[in-house]
This record gives structure tokens, sequence and C-alpha cells, in this order.
């Protein structure tokens, strides 16, 4: 193989290369909130909500193109936010007198 060749990868290949970095970044992104949630008392849905609301534009705004593993790991992120948003809005509505 010459010394400026590259193997490119199967289709199948590719794949998991994204939904390995997409569980990756989704973990991730996880296990952060939840920590910043344990350590920062203002950590709240609606601040929550607010990234969120910057994520969307983020993942709007892709004019000069971030490639399919990027897209991945943004998919990952705002899946991530939604989660636990929906998580931290149930709890707190199980928190809340009847």
């Amino acid at each position: 193989m010459a010394k400026n060749q590259y193997i490119q990868p199967t289709m199948s290949e590719s794949t998991e290369l994204f939904e390995h970095r997409y569980k990756q970044v989704y973990e991730e992104e996880i296990r952060g909130l939840e920590r910043r949630c344990a350590h920062d008392p203002s950590c709240d849905a609606a601040e929550l909500r607010g990234v969120l609301k910057a994520l969307y534009v983020r993942e709007g705004n892709d004019i000069e193109g971030r490639g399919q593993l990027q897209d991945a790991a943004l998919s990952a992120t705002i899946a991530a936010y939604e989660h636990f948003i929906a998580e931290l809005n149930a709890r707190e509505e199980a928190q809340r007198p009847s």
C-alpha cells in the first residue's frame, strides 16, 4: 500500500463508529448532568431547557459542515438533555404536594 493511501471503512464499520460515539457522548452527558445537579442547587429544568434551546440552534447552524461523527455527538447531547429534563420534570412533579 502506498504511503498516502488509507483504508476506507465499510458501511457497517462506519455505522458502528457513529453508534459507539453516540452512546459514549450520551452516557457522558447524563453523568455530567447528574453531577452538576447534585452539586449545584441552581441546576433546574428551566436552566437546562435554556442550554437545550442553544443546542437546537447549534444543530441547525451547520454551514461549514460538522461531519457525521460530530452530528452523532451533537444528537446524543441533545437526547441526553431531553431525557434528563424529562426526568427532572417528573421528579419535581412527584415532589409537589397534591
